[in-house]
């Protein structure tokens, strides 16, 4: 039997940029579409439930093996995440990545990330692409998305819990579609962080709009007053950010892409809970939850979570946390007045990298950009 040529494009990070990664207006556009398909239950992610964030290698504390790769506080992570996206992409992929904390040090970023596509059909590869900006992008790109459709339309005052590559990027997508925007405050891991100060430089530089730029000394200081908050922390053990809700300004709006706390009772009680995917903070809990030696479950930071306990243990139903993508649907209102505040947890989703990073594959083909690989002229087992 005659074999078949495959082939597939390669796009290196400079590829990625000329094929548009970095367009924040299409990738807000496009991550509102995912979360339509999620809502519509067009799509399928790993595990038997089809909604496994991914799954990660967990290094052992200790091994009786010399030299074995032991548990690194310091983010030693290696993962991959696979999904397939309906709709019009119909489309089957992948993020592989590799991350520690010690990168840094290297001249490298924490972690480095790359995403194939494959056809739905054959499954031979159709793309492999650098993933690092992609990623931040569709990081960013729902915090955006979320303030569109649930922020306070006249919304002027931003704050950036976090001030690290993933609010970078959450900024961005937030300053696309909040038109009215003109103060931001920062709080980063300390007064003098420097990633705050260069935060603050960047925004100065590209946001002439903004008339006030603060690096914040207190958490309190920075959330007082504010219309929107947009944390992205990421920190090892519980050394996440705890909001009290009296700082929280009616109708303010908290898009949590990271790790945070409010108090349980008041988030149940006082706030209106929005998550994209709800099916797969249950699938985190059987990953991610801790419990204290009573037995007894400790917050984990993530509000999505917590939403999913608090159904389970029967202090609200399921139908209390609204589904984003029912919302961009319009099968389910937004905001209903303007005092209302809303707590929305947005962690990320491989179908996600599947949506963008087509986009830029699509892109790239019309213009040419990229380096077509051959992974075959002839399959040498179809002869066997």
């Amino acid at each position: 039997m005659a074999g078949k040529e495959v082939d597939f494009l390669y796009l290196n990070e400079e590829d990625m940029i000329k094929a548009g990664v970095l367009d924040m207006k299409g990738c807000v556009e496009t991550v509102g579409e995912v979360v339509a398909l999620l809502s519509e239950g067009d799509y399928l992610m790993g595990g038997k439930e089809h909604n496994d964030h991914g799954i990660q290698l967990i290094f052992p504390d200790k091994s009786e093996i010399e030299g074995f790769p032991l548990y690194d506080s310091r983010d030693r992570r290696f993962m991959a995440m696979p999904a397939y996206l309906g709709g019009k992409y119909r489309m089957v992929g992948e993020k592989w990545y590799g991350s520690n904390g010690r990168n840094e040090g290297n001249g490298l970023p924490r972690s480095i990330l790359m995403v194939t596509l494959n056809d739905l059909e054959t499954g031979a590869p159709k793309a492999y692409m650098s993933a690092n900006i992609l990623s931040a992008m569709r990081t960013g790109a729902m915090p955006g998305m979320a303030a569109k459709y649930l922020a306070r339309k006249n919304s002027r005052e931003l704050c950036l819990i976090g001030a690290g590559t993933m609010n970078h990027f959450c900024l961005r997508a937030i300053m696309e579609v909040m038109e009215h925007i003109d103060t931001i405050r920062i709080k980063g891991g300390s007064p003098t962080s420097a990633s705050a100060n260069r935060l603050k430089e960047y925004i100065e530089k590209e946001y002439p709009q903004i008339t006030s730029v603060t690096v914040c000394a207190t958490l309190e200081e920075a959330v007082r007053g504010a219309d929107i908050i947009s944390e992205a922390v990421s920190v090892p053990g519980r050394a996440w950010p705890y909001i009290e809700s009296e700082w929280l300004k009616p109708g303010c709006t908290v898009i949590s892409s990271g790790t945070m706390d409010i108090a349980e009772s008041f988030m149940r009680e006082h706030m209106t809970k929005v998550v994209e995917n709800l099916a797969m903070y249950e699938e985190y809990i059987n990953v991610y939850q801790m419990y204290d030696e009573q037995g007894n479950r400790i917050s984990n930071g993530v509000a999505g979570m917590n939403f999913v306990h608090m159904i389970r243990e029967g202090s609200m139903q399921e139908s209390d946390v609204k589904i984003l993508g029912d919302i961009v649907r319009g099968r389910t209102e937004g905001r209903s007045s303007e005092d209302e505040l809303i707590m929305v947890c947005v962690n990320g989703m491989p179908v996600l990298d599947v949506a963008w990073g087509y986009e830029c594959y699509k892109k790239a083909l019309e213009q040419g950009i990229g380096t077509k690989l051959t992974l075959w002229k002839e399959p040498y087992l179809l002869n066997m």
